[in-house]
């Protein structure tokens, strides 16, 4: 069924060219720069416990080769790992996976000691280097090394614990990856991204059908991702012990960036709105006139709306209408993505579900994966991959160290890009009703953003508190706290069948990003305050501006990026101000 449906939409040829990278699993120079990572990680060490010692232009050597050490392993990591997205069921492609797991592990556990030694050094010594004309590139990276002092463990425990990585919590993940690539649903066993595209189906039945398939094969290895999932809550209540962390988000808040403060206003603010939620629920149960709406029914599509299959060309010419309508410049970097060939688009066996944009290193280029089925929800998932991707070629010029973007920020440019597409498609709506029916559906999509991933951060609040208070989670328990959550957040709006229960457990980002989910939230929350901001300016004013923040990466906290558009996140009513604007388009909806 995947093989005619990438005939029919043209996807069948867009297969990224990993060659950008390495020429195979083969290529001689995998092992020349493994080979070059390990030696410089060998001079690197000649430097250990004299760090306070030496002279600021050695040092700022010092740190341009520990550079150079992550960007070659990173460029190492990547091709391992995006040979492994798209064939999980592939035994080589696992081993080989592993392999680069294991020898970054040994390369990662030479270098501890600069961290260590750098975030413990007397606030005089550290002065007195950082003041050095060649270290004004890696400032922000360093300082925000120091703020993990109190968190660090002696050297040896920290070699230990990259040492046992690649069997520990890396490994746990990977099988989390292999149980969801090799499961298949139904008499038809298509694969996830599949089953969960009929969730959208016009046809009830089909939805129905397809919430049934999607539980019974999640179902059928609920003991095993019980148990992935117990073992990575686990290992992450033992290093937040280990590493005096007071509560099981500090870590995430801490490598974001933000303060406490700033999450806690943006959780308080969003569910403090889940009327909204509510409200829209009713009356889509209303305008599809069921008696009840059952959780199977959330993304059905209503009445109204365009019912049409995309292809892959008018995707990409969609989309890059929309990107140059904002901004030409942006609008070029977005179709290299689809000229050299840097995206994976047709749905296969053994290909990861999702997708991701991945930034690779600043040498080379992001790539993007997504699992194509042609409909307008996809495109939309185009753009927000493209914004990702978009938003990582430019901050490669910040260099290595300064290009990864704290993931609350990492957001913006690709919430950004999906309300570009969706003003353009809008614009070319007369008929009231499908007018109405498309703003439901970027309502919905607005929903999971935000609403959906507070209430999952809320879920992961439970099930980290609960197995810190109580040990080992049954699968009833973890099932009875996910029904929680979203009973919170929808009421008595639609009704969570038994079967929606166990739904947690196909979910990656409580696996791989503990913590991760409400930067989704904050995405958006500050997408929309951005876009009222560009709607306010206009393009000659705000374009260069956002540009700017796009190219900066992460070379300064979020606090300091926003600073140019007179944007406070400590303040309550800058979230409020971002619902509100939903709330407007939700009254638009109710009132016709």
């Amino acid at each position: 069924m995947s093989i005619s449906r990438n005939t029919e939409l043209g996807t069948t040829e867009v297969l990224w060219n990993l060659t950008d990278l390495y020429e195979s699993l083969d290529d001689s120079m995998i092992q020349d720069d493994l080979d070059f990572c390990h030696q410089e990680a060998d001079l690197l060490q000649e430097n250990q416990g004299k760090l306070a010692e030496l002279e600021p232009a050695v040092f700022a050597r010092t740190v341009r080769r520990l550079e150079r050490i992550h960007a070659n392993l990173g460029r190492i990591q990547t091709y391992a790992f995006l040979n492994f997205a798209t064939q999980v069921k592939n035994a080589e492609a696992g081993a080989f996976l592993q392999k680069i797991t294991e020898e970054s592990s040994k390369i990662n556990r030479d270098m501890v000691f600069f961290n260590l030694e750098w975030a413990k050094l007397d606030q005089t010594a550290a002065e007195r280097l950082l003041a050095h004309e060649e270290m004004a590139p890696y400032q922000h990276f360093l300082t925000n090394l120091r703020r993990y002092a109190d968190h660090l463990l002696s050297e040896a425990e920290e070699e230990l614990l990259v040492e046992l990585e690649p069997v520990g919590t890396g490994s746990w993940l990977n099988l989390f990856e292999k149980v969801m690539g090799h499961l298949e649903f139904g008499e038809e066993r298509r694969g996830e991204e599949e089953v969960l595209s009929d969730l959208y189906d016009k046809d009830q039945e089909i939805r129905r059908k397809a919430a049934q398939e999607l539980t019974e094969g999640l179902q059928s290895q609920l003991h095993i991702l019980t148990h992935i999932f117990n073992t990575i809550l686990a290992e992450k209540m033992i290093s937040d012990r280990l590493r005096s962390y007071p509560s099981w988000i500090k870590t995430r808040n801490l490598s974001n960036e933000l303060e406490d403060v700033t999450v806690e206003a943006l959780v308080t603010a969003s569910v403090d709105r889940y009327d909204l939620v509510q409200r829209y629920y009713r009356l889509k149960k209303e305008l599809l006139g069921l008696d009840e709406l059952q959780d199977y029914d959330r993304y059905a599509p209503l009445p109204s709306l365009p019912d049409q299959q995309v292809s892959w060309q008018e995707c990409r010419d969609m989309v890059l209408a929309g990107f140059r309508g904002f901004s030409p410049e942006l609008a070029d970097i977005a179709e290299l993505f689809f000229a050299k060939n840097w995206i994976h688009a047709p749905l296969l066996e053994g290909k990861r579900g999702g997708a991701f944009a991945h930034p690779a290193v600043p040498d080379a280029h992001p790539y993007v994966l997504v699992n194509y089925t042609g409909n307008l929800r996809d495109v939309s998932t185009v753009a927000h991959e493209l914004g990702h991707g978009v938003h990582q070629y430019l901050a490669r010029e910040q260099g290595y160290f300064n290009s990864d973007t704290t993931l609350v920020l990492a957001e913006t440019a690709s919430v950004f890009a999906e309300l570009l597409i969706f003003h353009r498609q809008l614009d070319l709506l007369d008929n009231p009703a499908q007018r109405r029916a498309f703003i439901c559906q970027k309502l919905e999509s607005i929903f999971a953003t935000v609403f959906r991933q507070i209430s999952m951060n809320r879920f992961e609040d439970l099930i980290h508190n609960s197995r810190r208070k109580k040990g080992e989670l049954s699968a009833e328990t973890l099932s009875d706290l996910w029904l929680e959550s979203q009973e919170a957040m929808f009421a008595d709006a639609v009704t969570l069948s038994e079967q929606y229960r166990i739904w947690w457990s196909y979910i990656p980002h409580f696996l791989h990003s503990p913590g991760y989910v409400y930067s989704y939230a904050f995405g958006e929350l500050l997408v929309l305050a951005l876009y009222r901001i560009y709607q306010q300016e206009g393009a000659a004013s705000f374009v260069p501006k956002y540009i700017e923040l796009l190219s900066q990466g992460g070379s300064q906290s979020p606090y300091e990026l926003l600073k140019p558009f007179a944007i406070d996140l400590n303040d309550p009513g800058f979230w409020q101000g971002g619902l509100a604007v939903i709330e407007e388009m939700l009254i638009s909806v109710e009132k016709v």
